[in-house]
């Protein structure tokens, strides 16, 4: 399925058989994936699962992950206080499931992460 935000000028693919959402720029160029916390595929980043799991333990790891960076540069937080990583291109978003919240994490590219929040439409980063 198609979507098109014509504010933003992107339009969104949604595979929903396999808990993905693609984002594409005017350009056709690739600028979001958005992967679900129910039906998504697993995705590792240094062997962390990003997909379907707490935030709290997520947002540990990327700080215990930072640690041998420079915290300063590497994590950042959403208005919603949603973690990200500029190193990894990730936001750690949240998904309901039942009465947990779950990890949907969404995937920029690097010239995204200046500005994460303004990049895709807002209905990216809200909780499902």
């Amino acid at each position: 399925m198609r979507e098109h935000d014509s504010c933003w000028n992107i339009a969104c693919h949604t595979y929903p058989e396999v808990g993905l959402k693609l984002y594409f720029a005017a350009d056709e160029c690739l600028c979001g994936v958005s992967v679900d916390a129910l039906r998504g595929p697993q995705v590792l980043a240094d062997g962390a699962a990003l997909v379907g799991r707490l935030p709290s333990d997520l947002e540990e790891w990327l700080f215990e992950r930072a640690e041998s960076r420079e915290p300063y540069t590497e994590l950042f937080y959403m208005p919603g206080a949603e973690a990200g990583s500029l190193t990894l291109g990730v936001v750690l978003c949240v998904q309901r499931a039942g009465d947990r919240l779950l990890t949907r994490p969404v995937f920029l590219p690097a010239d995204a992460m200046d500005d994460v929040y303004h990049h895709l439409p807002r209905e990216v980063w809200a909780i499902f």
